[in-house]
């Protein structure tokens, strides 16, 4: 890293202000001025780094500036890059990324919807997190109160792109779902059964969780991040209490760092599974979609056992988890396994036994890997679609250093492919629980309480079932924070969506949806 800090240097004499490390692994380079967009072409384009995430952070009190963040990573480092370039308020604007990189086009523009910066120059600027009749306020600035109450909501509601043409419709899906998830509204334009394109709008729940935040205790924010997405509580925990442990320098012990890739994979096969039976439940094989929840039972069973909680909710901690296992409880993880394990060999047999739904399954709902790659799509999506990223790899945390596994890439991007990344992937996390277990080591889970010390900045990251989550954190005076940025898995990949429903008829459109997954909530935060 130092050696291409060097670089950086030499090729942006008059840009780059300043590099320091303040945390070990977490580069952050300042920037004179808002314009960051040529050291961010240099790194995307000849360096091969890849641009994690954007964000804002409102210091005009502090510093008489906002900041703005661009984080990177590079294939085979496993440090973190951070650009931050400042933006004044007498002219809130930086230039605009998303024309060159889509990826971050949702990122701009919730940017500008939080803290009133323009992107200048993006493709399309309408509100994205802010509905279009939402008064106009910015409610992540710190000038704006927590406890505002808003005025009724008046005006234009959403626009959707027009239909034109003889035997062109528009099928509108939502917002509210029948079932228990959450709204999303889903706008379909098709000429017959064929979808021409569709158009989505999110966020019809937000719940201020970055907002929620400031000025939390820490130990009480843990419990805020564990309800970001129901579904990816120990994760989301896992990786806020890792960025609250590299600001504050505090050493994980080795066992929690164990007990910690347990629960992680535990987690992960539970949803993976539920995810099998359910993409059989959209076309129709009820059968699969029963055995997948009576298996995915038993994880839940035995997470309960471990934790106290079927969805992992409590465990997590700062410094490692709250409460250590028992001989028994160990010894209960193996014996679960094997029972799931079989189990779960015998829904991949009634899988693949039946040609009808391998029928559904395959060609439908195709993600190109330029596209994939394009719209920065992470996770099991990714992976489908031959985008060759995974934390638990690329930046080793916890005990994933200590364990090898593979991670399983395809290329034919299809729902019949994101299916298969999840059935590998539960092999793989069974091997890793055997092999942490069969390793853990003695000693205490959880490292003793200190203070945390304010003006902190670190990166938490975790490779949740779905995809990568990132927790950015500033620490505050009191054992409290003044910014957490979260960034979940579903915020890249709802516009692949998008993609993969083209040409599609809408009958797929359920099974299409349910291989990618994603969280409302979670984009919601």
């Amino acid at each position: 890293m130092t050696s291409f800090l060097n670089n950086l240097r030499e090729h942006f004499p008059e840009q780059v202000r300043s590099v320091e490390e303040h945390v070990p692994g977490q580069f952050t380079v300042l920037v004179n001025g808002p314009d960051a967009t040529e050291i961010a072409r240099h790194l995307l384009t000849e360096h091969q780094a890849r641009l994690v995430t954007i964000f804002a952070e409102d210091r005009v009190k502090a510093e008489g500036v906002f900041y703005l963040y661009y984080l990177f990573d590079r294939l085979g480092d496993p440090s973190w890059l951070i650009l931050k370039a400042p933006i004044s308020p007498e002219n809130p604007s930086f230039p605009s990324l998303a024309a060159e990189f889509p990826a971050v086009n949702w990122q701009e523009r919730e940017i500008q919807d939080w803290f009133g910066l323009e992107a200048a120059g993006h493709p399309n600027p309408r509100r994205v997190a802010l509905h279009d009749n939402w008064p106009d306020v910015h409610p992540l600035r710190k000038d704006f109160p927590l406890d505002t109450v808003l005025p009724p909501f008046e005006g234009e509601r959403h626009i959707y792109r027009p239909a034109h043409g003889e035997g062109i419709f528009h099928i509108p899906v939502g917002p509210v779902h029948a079932g228990i998830i959450e709204p999303g509204h889903f706008n379909f334009t098709v000429a017959g059964e064929p979808i021409l394109y569709l158009q989505l709008r999110m966020f019809y729940t937000h719940k201020a969780t970055e907002k929620l935040f400031e000025n939390l205790p820490i130990h009480r924010a843990v419990f805020l991040a564990e309800s970001i997405s129901g579904d990816s509580a120990f994760s989301h925990g896992t990786a806020f209490c890792q960025a609250i442990e590299r600001a504050a320098g505090i050493e994980v012990p080795a066992r929690a760092q164990f007990l910690r890739t347990i629960l992680l994979e535990l987690e992960r096969i539970a949803n993976h599974i539920s995810d099998a039976g359910a993409i059989a439940n959209d076309v129709g094989f009820a059968i699969a979609n029963a055995h997948a929840g009576r298996v995915r039972e038993i994880l839940l069973g035995l997470c309960e056992c471990l934790t106290g909680s079927r969805v992992l909710r409590g465990m997590v901690a700062i410094g490692g988890v709250r409460r250590d296992w028992q001989q028994a409880q160990v010894e209960a993880i193996e014996s679960t396994l094997q029972i799931v394990q079989r189990e779960f060999r015998d829904l991949v047999a009634i899988l693949q036994s039946s040609n009808s739904t391998r029928e559904r399954l395959e060609r439908t709902g195709i993600l190109r890997p330029q596209k994939a790659s394009m719209l920065g799509v992470v996770g099991v999506a990714g992976r489908a679609s031959g985008v060759d990223l995974d934390l638990r790899r690329d930046h080793p945390y916890e005990a994933y250093r200590h364990l090898p596994f593979r991670v399983p890439v395809y290329q034919a991007g299809d729902v019949r492919h994101r299916l298969l990344v999840r059935i590998d992937e539960v092999g793989e996390s069974m091997q890793l629980i055997r092999a942490a277990t069969a390793q853990l080591p003695d000693g205490p889970h959880r490292a003793s309480a200190q203070p945390i010390p304010p003006g902190r900045c670190a990166i938490g990251a975790v490779e949740g079932w779905r995809g990568e989550i990132v927790h950015w954190v500033r620490t505050g005076e009191g054992n409290c924070l003044e910014r957490c940025k979260v960034k979940d898995p579903s915020l890249n990949n709802w516009p692949a969506i998008v993609e993969a429903v083209e040409g599609n008829i809408v009958a797929d459109f359920p099974v299409i949806n349910k291989s990618f997954n994603l969280s409302y909530s979670g984009t919601d935060r």
